[in-house]
């Protein structure tokens, strides 16, 4: 699916992560914690942040056995998070940017409760 180099996990753009989780080749995830997450994620991401990664924890079973594409803010945050996951044997990326660069290519955003959401 990605190109992984064995050194490092892939870096996808905003479009090109949106082309494969919205068509289920890979899963969303979002590594901002909670009061981030509440102002804005793209639709269908889950929800797991970097300080319960770091910390150990699975992610949700809705990623198991699938690729990963982590999300946050600017991107500095997924980089992590998807070596992480590459050290524990996930197929994982991030993408460049962040939400920052994914609200700049008009990808959808969603709030708490399904309302438009913008980014914290």
């Amino acid at each position: 699916m990605f190109s992984i180099p064995r050194r490092s996990p892939a870096r996808l753009t905003p479009q090109q992560a949106h082309r494969q989780t919205s068509d289920r080749q890979a899963v969303l995830c979002e590594v901002r914690e909670l009061p981030e997450w509440q102002a804005g994620h793209a639709p269908r991401a889950l929800h797991q942040p970097l300080s319960r990664l770091r910390a150990g924890a699975a992610l949700p079973a809705a990623a198991r056995g699938k690729p990963v594409v982590g999300i946050s803010r600017s991107g500095d945050r997924p980089r992590t998070a998807a070596g992480h996951l590459a050290a524990r044997g996930v197929e994982a990326a991030d993408v460049v940017g962040g939400m920052t660069a994914w609200t700049r290519e008009s990808l959808p955003v969603t709030g708490e409760r399904g309302r438009m959401g913008g980014i914290a």
